[in-house]
């Protein structure tokens, strides 16, 4: 005790160190009072540098919470938002003009390539049938006359009983009226198609939309506006974009048929939907910096919808045997990331890392992280580089036991 008061008194200012001579050249009462008054203040100031001292020596370690980084095959997701793509989309219109007699299906109906789905009124076209019909009867009739002449007249110049101009007029007739009869085939056939085209079928497998011209209007030939639009739900594509330079890996996968595309649509109990990647587009996005990817589902639950927008996550590639730790251990700092280190004897130590991948709740990392280290997940804070700290465990409110080496 003796010698700490001895020192306290040593870092005194020389002010108070030379009082006590100065009481000697003052009196007797004035000697007293500063007697005291100097006596305090060196009690006082004693008083300070003691508990200081046992203050520093009281002071615990800051507590931290740290869990154990592990080892483990980590697969490189690259996260990214996707649109739901329609295989085929169809604007359906007439082929033919009269007026709409009836819609055979329901708004939103699922239907099947050759279903019956509009009716145009049909006689003016069969009508238009039958009218062909007999003008290639007609034209049938002459023609077999003209042939009946063309062949009569042959015979009679191989008997020099008539010219060859007539012989020559018999056969342009002929082939006059047979040209004539191939274009009353073609006017047949043209009439049969457009008595079929009265009758509007679906040409794909989808579901309809709302129905945009209702039955007992006039409609054109190739109007401007469909009549229903039919939408292939089954399957669908799923559109999205990754980054640039993610195409070595996502053409190393494509090479290898193990690129598949994992889709989230927040559905009730819903786990993510699996469906492999069939197109890789032919360039780069100059733009953006992303080049297009194209999925394919087959939707049999339509549980896709084109337009929709989805989660979609892509693996990439496996870090085998990578070094894993929490999210929360990984600092940012002026030089870098870093974690704090928890050694056996209980200090901890700032460690420069490299973050490989980041999954949102462990990290992937490098730079001199072994499997089983001790890292901080809480408390960094408090935590002076090189000092000892309280380690926790995670979800454990008793200190680790650390061996002093």
């Amino acid at each position: 005790m003796n010698i700490r008061f001895a020192n306290a008194f040593e870092v005194l200012p020389a002010s108070v160190q030379g009082f006590p001579q100065a009481l000697g050249r003052l009196g007797t009462r004035a000697r007293l009072i500063g007697g005291i008054l100097a006596g305090l203040i060196v009690l006082a100031l004693a008083w300070y540098f003691f508990d200081s001292a046992s203050t520093a020596r009281q002071t615990p370690p800051p507590p931290v919470v740290t869990e154990t980084a592990v080892s483990r095959n980590v697969t490189v997701v690259e996260h990214t938002i996707g649109t739901v793509v329609a295989n085929a989309t169809v604007q359906l219109t007439a082929r033919v003009s009269g007026q709409l007699m009836a819609a055979n299906f329901k708004e939103g109906q699922i239907v099947h390539t050759g279903d019956l789905l509009f009716r145009i009124d049909p006689k003016p076209f069969e009508a238009a049938l039958e009218q062909a019909r007999a003008q290639l009867a007609k034209d049938s009739a002459q023609l077999a006359s003209a042939v009946n002449d063309q062949k009569r007249y042959n015979s009679l110049f191989a008997q020099n009983a008539a010219s060859s101009q007539q012989r020559d007029q018999a056969d342009a007739a002929a082939k006059s009226l047979a040209a004539t009869v191939a274009a009353d085939r073609s006017a047949l056939d043209i009439a049969k198609l457009n008595l079929g085209y009265t009758e509007i079928r679906s040409p794909i497998d989808g579901k309809t939309g709302p129905i945009l011209i209702q039955p007992g209007n006039l409609i054109s030939a190739n109007g401007a506006n469909a009549l229903v639009v039919i939408t292939q739900i089954q399957p669908v594509k799923v559109a999205f974009s990754l980054p640039q330079a993610d195409l070595p890996q996502i053409q190393e996968r494509e090479r290898a048929h193990a690129l598949l595309a994992f889709l989230n649509v927040h559905a009730v109990n819903g786990a993510p939907l699996s469906a492999p990647v069939d197109f890789v587009d032919n360039e780069v996005n100059a733009q953006t910096g992303t080049i297009e990817l194209r999925a394919t589902y087959d939707n049999r639950d339509q549980r896709l919808v084109p337009g929709q927008l989805v989660d979609v996550a892509v693996s990439l590639k496996t870090l085998k045997n990578a070094t894993v730790v929490p999210r929360e251990a990984v600092n940012d700092g002026p030089n870098g990331r870093y974690v704090y280190v928890v050694r056996p004897s209980g200090e901890a130590v700032m460690q420069p890392v490299n973050v490989l991948f980041d999954d949102g709740t462990d990290m992937a990392v490098s730079g001199g992280i072994r499997p089983g280290a001790k890292v901080i997940t809480d408390g960094q804070l408090r935590v002076t580089p090189g000092a000892k700290v309280n380690a926790v465990r995670a979800n454990s409110k008793k200190p680790e036991t650390t061996n002093d080496k």
